[in-house]
């Protein structure tokens, strides 16, 4: 832990490109952006590949974002920029993924479920269309996949998911609506009168 005006002082106050920065002289201030973002991130990425790889990828994720921090140019933000390189990592590991889903669409049971009590209506809802969501979440395009699981799961913006995948807005939007309209196609209506 820095002390007081040692190596780290004042990380905390800074923004994330500041941070950045500040790392380049003193890189324990790297460690208020893994405080910042890894917590988010890794629950992102545990939806997607499960909790065994999880904290794998946000370790390598962070590794090569220190590694590569000076390349960071600030245009975008370190957000974006981090989440690109763990959208890098992710789909270093797209074979898991997809084992994962179609496991889940096989046996209903979730297996990046960490144990920890959910509302029972989510519960219930994710048992009953889980698999077929699983087996349509598995039949999208690795590319459609990501952007429409930022959008769910990484709760991120489209502009946020553009810059992740350093893709243009509109391409982002595209991929967003085919992936839901695929979704649809594979879910039963709902009846919302209720």
């Amino acid at each position: 832990m820095a002390r007081p005006g040692g190596p780290g002082a004042g990380a905390a106050a800074l923004d994330d490109p500041g941070l950045v920065a500040a790392s380049l002289d003193d890189p324990e201030a790297f460690g208020e952006l893994f405080r910042r973002h890894a917590p988010r991130l890794h629950a992102y990425v545990r939806r997607r590949l499960g909790s065994t790889l999880a904290e794998d990828v946000v370790a390598e994720t962070f590794a090569v974002a220190f590694r590569e921090r000076r390349r960071f140019d600030g245009r975008s933000a370190f957000g974006a920029w981090l989440w690109g390189i763990a959208a890098k990592q992710i789909a270093r590991h797209h074979r898991q993924e997809t084992r994962m889903y179609r496991a889940f669409a096989k046996s209903a049971v979730d297996p990046a479920e960490d144990g920890v009590a959910e509302l029972a209506s989510d519960r219930a809802a994710a048992a009953a269309h889980g698999p077929r969501l699983a087996r349509a979440l598995a039949s999208l395009k690795p590319k459609d996949r990501d952007a429409l699981l930022l959008l769910a799961w990484g709760e991120m913006s489209y502009a946020e998911i553009a810059a992740t995948l350093d893709l243009p807005l509109g391409t982002v939007k595209a991929k967003i609506h085919r992936a839901r309209t695929k979704l649809r196609a594979a879910l039963p209506e709902e009846d919302d009168h209720g």
